[in-house]
């Protein structure tokens, strides 16, 4: 298991595992799929950015693209605002998701179809596991998920 999965203080210290440049590469319905993610701390280490671009196939210069935005919210939860080159948008909070792994850093959001969730965990050899999943009435269906390693 990656022994560099520790959390932090404070708020965000559920995301310092997350800080620095990622990479996966996978197959898709679309083709050969890249993605890269940089978590980066803004405005003196009260926030934490995420920029992400997903390319695929082999012409795919642009990519598609998202900021997020890791924080506080009014309430004080670790909460995300993330927002996508198609336009969209979405919310959430960081929830426990013992399901998955106990180092696990989940956030589940209410979407126009139905309640998400993204989730962080210690890949089992190296690096970090990514995976997104949709609430039904059976419990979680998982539809992306990706190993990525850390880029230096």
């Amino acid at each position: 298991m990656a022994s560099n999965w520790k959390f932090g203080r404070g708020k965000l210290g559920p995301l310092a595992p997350l800080v620095g440049k990622w990479r996966a590469e996978a197959e898709s319905p679309m083709g050969p799929m890249i993605c890269e993610r940089e978590f980066a701390t803004i405005l003196g280490g009260k926030y934490l950015q995420l920029d992400a671009i997903w390319r695929f196939g082999k012409n795919s210069a642009d990519g598609y693209r998202e900021r997020a935005i890791f924080g506080p919210g009014a309430d004080g939860t670790l909460s995300f605002w993330s927002f996508t080159s198609d336009g969209k948008r979405s919310e959430g909070r960081l929830v426990d998701a013992p399901d998955i792994h106990p180092k696990s850093v989940c956030f589940e959001a209410e979407m126009a179809a139905g309640i998400a969730r993204q989730i962080y965990w210690p890949h089992e050899t190296e690096g970090l596991s990514w995976a997104v999943e949709a609430k039904n009435k059976k419990g979680w269906r998982r539809f992306t998920n990706h190993h990525y390693h850390r880029v230096d």
